[in-house]
């Protein structure tokens, strides 16, 4: 695996540095060793994000991140719109005349700007946009999902950035520690760069062909695996006005039992000041889209200590009677219960 740091300047540990935070803690693609964010230098990376790989060092600057060996830099922001940040060119600049391949999974392509495209040209340096490599599929729906054996469960959310992959991520190590043959499906660019064979990135894919890539993913774990269970990543959520969600993987991935990722200190859509409604009508609503039960809520436990996280978590499973789940502190226990409940 190539060594690598994740560029997360100023938002390391947010909900814009969703991607560097997903390969902190996960990825079989990179050898993450340093996480550049010179307004956290210093810190452990655990203080930051939670569950992280304790080897992580983070960093102030590029010359920092290649003395501890990285020679790739993946972008691991996540704006609004995909945009790269401004201050951040002097720094992907910095990288490339070092030398460092460019990993990036944003809208606004690296690969097309003339000042890196002349630089990476000069110092012999890859640029990979991994949207890109998905704008051309060209999947259609064709009802093979039918076929599949597997027992799939989706993991949707109440908002965009709330957490949706890593749960899926860790539902996913956890069934495989239940001796369970199982895969991640994925849909996102963060999912490519965790080294998520099944993966297609949605939002980079003309509309027709969204549900035949998601199909077409699921059917190609099944015909080279046959898992017995799948797990599958949501994107935005089914109410959220800029980034409606949800249904695209309901209808495409036919999923068998659905968790609904909820972060119950969020009052406004991440990003808007629009309320999210309540939680009980995104169950409602994904119950009906799905013909499916929402079996069990997965908490972002975001600006809650550990006594109003209980609180949380016991309120919830009073009123919902649905198993209520922390999964940064553990997955087990609701894999056990898919284990015994998803026919």
């Amino acid at each position: 695996m190539k060594k690598a740091a994740v560029l997360a300047e100023g938002f390391l540990g947010t909900t814009y540095g969703k991607t560097a935070n997903g390969l902190c803690r996960f990825t079989t693609r990179f050898d993450v060793v340093a996480a550049i964010d010179s307004t956290k230098k210093g810190q452990p990376i655990g203080e930051i994000v939670p569950k992280a790989n304790a080897k992580i060092r983070i960093v102030g600057n590029v010359r920092e991140a290649i003395e501890l060996g990285a020679n790739t830099m993946v972008v691991g922001v996540a704006t609004d719109g995909g945009f790269l940040p401004e201050n951040y060119r002097p720094i992907i600049t910095n990288a490339i005349e070092s030398g460092m391949e460019i990993v990036s999974g944003l809208h606004e392509f690296i690969s097309d700007d003339p000042e890196f495209v002349k630089l990476s040209k000069e110092n012999n340096v890859t640029i990979t946009d991994v949207r890109k490599i998905f704008m051309s599929r060209r999947d259609f729906y064709t009802g093979r999902i039918r076929e599949v054996r597997s027992k799939r469960i989706a993991v949707l959310g109440t908002d965009s950035a709330i957490g949706k992959r890593t749960t899926a991520v860790y539902l996913n190590e956890s069934m495989k520690k239940l001796n369970h043959s199982s895969v991640m499906i994925g849909t996102g660019q963060t999912a490519w760069m965790q080294g998520f064979p099944y993966t297609v990135v949605i939002d980079s894919m003309i509309n027709d062909f969204v549900a035949g890539g998601i199909e077409s993913a699921i059917l190609e774990a099944w015909d080279k695996e046959h898992p017995q269970y799948m797990f599958l990543e949501g994107q935005g959520s089914v109410l959220h006005p800029a980034y409606p969600g949800s249904f695209e993987i309901i209808a495409a991935g036919k999923p068998d039992g659905i968790i609904l990722q909820h972060a119950p200190s969020r009052l406004n859509y991440d990003g808007f000041d629009i309320p999210i409604p309540p939680l009980e009508k995104f169950i409602k609503i994904l119950k009906l889209l799905s013909d499916r039960e929402v079996i069990g809520i997965s908490l972002n436990t975001e600006n809650m200590n550990k006594g109003q996280i209980k609180e949380e978590i016991e309120r919830l499973q009073s009123k919902f009677s649905i198993p209520v789940f922390d999964p940064l502190d553990s997955t087990d226990s609701m894999a056990r219960i898919i284990e015994e409940t998803v026919n």
